[in-house]
């Protein structure tokens, strides 16, 4: 199992130091660097930012969002990071959700997972310098009856193959990702509920591509906070968690919300919901149970932290990404060398 860093959105208060975590992640041999995107800070700007300076850690995108860009606009970025990069970038893509999709880039929210598999189709066929045709349900390519042709890419990535990941959280989204990518990006993954939740889906997806899971990523994130107090540490995540279970999406189509309720938590889930979207963020806080939070999260000593790592190994996770926790740069920089000492603990390298 390797290791891999968040930096999570830019612009959310700790940016002054995000490139200071980055190279202190790539000095101690962290895999990858993750950058997010939602609707502030675009991903592509801070992994260009981020690869610039850094000499081997890789860079990739959680995520780029697919109704921000079209098809052909994500091959150029992605060819273009990956060549200025000298062949370091995974190109991670996700559908957002529907206040995001609908509210800020004017899509619509429908056939997710027919519109991902589109556009996986036409960025990988764009990536390896065919002439670009297309028809399917969202894109045909070129339009017809107008002035466009067929064109290739005219950058040539650094690698024949750049590694394709999806964040995926629902059953049928996970299974089309075991199909279609090369890796997954999992949220608020518990090594308890791991085969239920999602590697069962993966693995029936591979099986319909003709594949195992042998090379696939498996690539949760999980907040990581170092210290002796447990019940503390968890309490810094009850925002984090009330706001993803609780206020991301509508109430009908909370993805996080519904995973909550797989793991375990419906009445729990449905409470955090009611109190979020009825305003009271602090009640929602407080209703989320401190079992989910250590559940999806590592927290506590580096030996207890090494204990978890070590269950996510045995779960089937490849890659562990890490959401290092701190009010400042030195707290964090400790969370990221203890995440190093926990994994050389376990023994799972």
């Amino acid at each position: 199992m390797r290791l891999g860093i968040n930096l999570g959105y830019w612009g959310a208060g700790m940016d002054g130091d995000n490139l200071a975590v980055a190279q202190e992640a790539d000095r101690l041999g962290y895999d990858v660097c993750w950058a997010a995107e939602a609707y502030g800070s675009d991903a592509p700007t801070v992994l260009s930012w981020v690869a610039a300076q850094t000499e081997r850690i890789d860079v990739g995108s959680a995520i780029l969002q697919i109704p921000a860009r079209q098809p052909a606009m994500t091959a150029m970025t992605a060819a273009t990071l990956d060549s200025l990069s000298g062949g370091r970038f995974r190109l991670g893509l996700g559908v957002s959700g529907p206040q995001v999709s609908e509210g800020w880039y004017g899509v619509r929210f429908d056939k997710p997972l027919a519109r991902t598999r589109e556009y996986v189709e036409i960025v990988r066929k764009a990536m390896t310098r065919e002439r670009l045709t297309y028809e399917g349900e969202h894109w045909t390519l070129p339009l017809p009856g107008g002035p466009g042709k067929p064109i290739k890419l005219t950058v040539h990535p650094q690698r024949e193959h750049i590694p394709l990941y999806i964040a995926a959280i629902g059953p049928k989204n996970l299974e089309q990702t075991g199909e279609i990518a090369d890796g997954a990006l999992l949220i608020f993954p518990s090594a308890d509920h791991l085969e239920e939740t999602a590697l069962k889906h993966l693995r029936a997806g591979r099986e319909k591509a003709g594949k195992t899971m042998e090379g696939f990523d498996v690539c949760p994130t999980l907040p990581l906070a170092v210290g002796d107090d447990v019940t503390g540490l968890a309490d810094m995540f009850r925002p984090y968690t009330a706001l993803y279970v609780g206020g991301m999406g509508s109430r009908k189509q909370n993805f996080y919300n519904q995973l909550a309720q797989r793991m375990g938590y419906e009445k729990e889930a449905a409470e955090i919901q009611d109190r979020y979207l009825s305003g009271d963020k602090p009640g929602a806080a407080a209703a989320v149970p401190h079992q989910l939070i250590d559940q999806t999260a590592l927290l506590g000593s580096v030996e207890r932290i090494a204990d978890r790592m070590t269950a996510y190994a045995a779960a089937g996770v490849t890659t562990l990404t890490l959401s290092p926790a701190g009010f400042t740069l030195d707290e964090r920089i400790a969370a990221l060398r203890a995440g190093t000492e926990a994994l050389e603990l376990a023994g799972v390298t």
